[in-house]
């Protein structure tokens, strides 16, 4: 178990949390927002080639669902039938089921190490993690844009008394909001035929519908009691995955408009 937890520190959390203060200390202001923003920018492009698979991944099974309710249908007293026709649906498609796994797999240490960098970042602990050339700063002022202070919640205790930090409620929404645009760009459209006979079809619809919704609230009740830096964090990351799938799929319309021009 040590040997684990020091390669996830040696790996992980001491470049990141070097990183953090590095980016800190040059940029104009010291704004320790915009070194948490610029450092998630860093990470989604180092994990660019997987979060495209993991995307495209995400988005073929969703328009694959039809089918597999199809298969599901037909061979509903037939698990072995439904497995063999499951698995020549993913090969004729050419689809790994399992293909947006991994890059999820890959991010879940780093976004624990994120969490505790950007924990430790704002109470200014830990300086004997830094590297010798990374300049040791003698205070951290953790604010975003000199307005929102991202050691804070969106409650805050004066004198014994719990007050709402407004500011702070706001970003979580936002994180909420932006949460809800990544999660509708994946979901499949539905054909709207209104067939109230075919349960599975409408089981799978309600589904969909819980997660459109039911993600960005269970986000903001996450980020509700969390300091504001993470999230700013998982508002930079959410923006940038939105802006990542808007150039995917615009990316695969084109290229099946030529297909269909030939």
């Amino acid at each position: 178990m040590d040997f684990i937890i020091n390669i996830f520190n040696t790996f992980l959390y001491r470049p990141l949390f070097n990183a953090l203060i590095f980016l800190y200390e040059y940029l104009p202001g010291h704004d320790f927002g915009m070194a948490i923003i610029i450092l998630t920018v860093i990470i989604r492009l180092i994990l660019y080639p997987l979060m495209v698979q993991a995307i495209k991944s995400q988005k073929a099974m969703a328009e694959l669902q039809p089918k597999l309710q199809e298969i599901q249908k037909k061979y509903k007293n037939d698990k072995e039938g439904q497995a063999r026709e499951t698995m020549e649906l993913y090969k004729r498609e050419k689809i790994n089921p399992f293909g947006g796994c991994l890059p999820l797999l890959i991010q879940f240490p780093i976004l624990i190490a994120l969490y505790r960098v950007f924990l430790k970042g704002i109470q200014g602990q830990e300086a004997s993690l830094l590297y010798s050339f990374i300049p040791r700063p003698e205070t951290i002022k953790p604010f975003f844009l000199g307005i929102i202070d991202l050691s804070q919640s969106t409650t805050v205790k004066i004198d014994g008394a719990s007050h709402l930090v407004w500011i702070n409620i706001i970003l979580v929404i936002l994180v909420g909001a932006a949460q809800f645009v990544q999660t509708k760009m994946i979901t499949p459209k539905t054909s709207g035929t209104g067939d109230k006979s075919n349960q599975m079809d409408q089981f799978s619809g309600m589904l969909q519908k819980q997660m459109l919704y039911l993600m960005p609230v269970f986000t903001v009740f996450i980020l509700w009691r969390l300091p504001a830096a993470l999230g700013l964090y998982w508002l930079a990351t959410s923006l940038f995955s939105i802006l990542q799938q808007y150039l995917i799929y615009r990316t695969k319309k084109s290229d099946s408009s030529a297909a269909a021009t030939v």
